[in-house]
């Protein structure tokens, strides 16, 4: 399934990128950056973290359309960043009705995995792509042309994203137990008001904010995972 390539506008936050051709292709250094496809909303708050607690207690890196400035050109820079990553995660689990005036159905999360599929259907190999939701009968509702994909169920809790990535990684740098990505979520969700002020922001779903989440949940991985030598 899928993709990268090496974009020259948005550098790597961690390893150097593994691209494809006809960019240089560096085989001493493996891409550990995950494209991770969510919902910005204030719903969704407490299973962003997990997501980024999970993911870096993993070893990998988090990436997000969030690091991408505003103006012209968003799209070829967000299709630029999944390029840039060897895997992604797509959450899907809120797909809905926006009730809000007026009511539309919310189409970013399956856009993005649309152009992950596009790659894939192109034959450009090196990339990885998982399908996350919080119903199963809701995937084969919605997007019916994913029947043969099996999505990782994670029944709208943090721990069940944990657990999920878990299952989807397995082949990650690190291989944590689910208690300690457990713990370094607690951690991180604890940290939050003290990440968002630092940041200056009153969301997580910020440019800074995020960078901040980042480098706390790396501290706090290294910390936990440093008690048992993982």
């Amino acid at each position: 399934m899928a993709q990268r390539k090496r974009s020259p506008e948005i550098g790597p936050l961690t390893a150097p990128h593994i691209a494809v051709p006809p960019t240089e292709v560096d085989s001493s250094a493996p891409n550990l950056d995950v494209f991770l496809n969510v919902p910005y909303d204030k719903q969704f708050v407490n299973l962003f973290l997990a997501y980024i607690a999970g993911l870096v207690t993993l070893g990998l890196s988090p990436r997000a359309s969030l690091e991408i400035p505003g103006g012209g050109a968003r799209l070829d820079k967000i299709t630029e960043l999944i390029g840039c990553c060897s895997q992604s995660v797509h959450d899907l689990s809120r797909v809905e009705l926006d009730m809000k005036d007026p009511p539309t159905p919310r189409f970013n999360m399956s856009f993005e995995l649309g152009i992950v599929v596009g790659f894939h259907s192109k034959g450009t190999a090196g990339h990885t792509w998982f399908v996350f939701e919080s119903n199963e009968r809701r995937l084969k509702k919605s997007l019916s042309d994913l029947a043969a994909t099996d999505p990782y169920i994670h029944d709208g809790t943090p721990r069940g994203v944990l657990s999920e990535l878990l299952n989807a990684f397995v082949k990650s740098p690190r291989r944590p137990t689910m208690p300690q990505m457990a713990r370094v979520n607690l951690l991180l969700r604890a940290s939050l008001g003290i990440i968002l002020v630092k940041a200056g922001a009153k969301t997580p779903f910020k440019a800074r904010a995020f960078e901040e989440l980042l480098i706390a949940a790396r501290n706090l991985a290294s910390d936990v995972l440093k008690e048992q030598n993982v």
